[in-house]
């Protein structure tokens, strides 16, 4: 395939556009030249640390002007997932507080409280990770035969000076 044909592109964020708050020399020019070509991108991404609005802000920092239409993210997908498959069941769920918001936006029923009501719980990429969090995840698991849906699988995320543990490792 031509690259000339291509009128979409889909781009990863972490790791491939910027590493924390460094973006790559490359990426403005490359966004800026296919938006001057006429073509759209959109960014996907499965760190689901942020939502649409916290990453419109931090692509607004690194000086690409975004709208929330240009993104996916693994917060709505797993809103959209707990939404479609579990309507008004009750998911414990781990998660930034932006991770919270989104799930919140959508039909999805959530709780950061520990109750015998739980029937589900999700994870997601918790920067904000404490003991408790833990303690009541272990605790609804070992109990209980529920459904545990992480928000991505990854098991390290890229930062600017190596790797820290990601979703994956913590659901692990």
């Amino acid at each position: 395939m031509d690259l000339k044909d291509i009128r979409l592109f889909l781009f990863d964020m972490d790791g491939t556009l910027y590493l924390g708050y460094d973006m790559f020399p490359f990426t403005k020019e490359l966004l800026e030249t296919i938006r001057a070509q006429g073509k759209k991108y959109l960014f996907m991404t499965n760190n689901s640390s942020m939502n649409v609005s916290a990453y419109v802000e931090k692509m607004k920092k690194l000086g690409i002007d975004t709208v929330e239409d240009d993104f996916i993210t693994s917060a709505q997908v797993t809103a959209m997932y707990l939404t479609a498959n579990y309507p008004g069941k009750k998911f414990y769920v781990s998660g930034t507080r932006s991770f919270v918001d989104e799930l919140r936006s959508s039909s999805a029923v959530i709780t950061e409280e520990y109750s015998d009501d739980i029937e589900g719980v999700v994870m997601g990429y918790d920067t904000e990770l404490t003991f408790k969090k833990l303690w009541n995840i272990s605790k609804l698991l070992t109990e209980k035969d529920i459904p545990y849906i992480a928000a991505n699988p990854d098991l390290v995320c890229p930062t600017e000076f190596g790797s820290v543990p990601d979703c994956g490792s913590v659901a692990e």
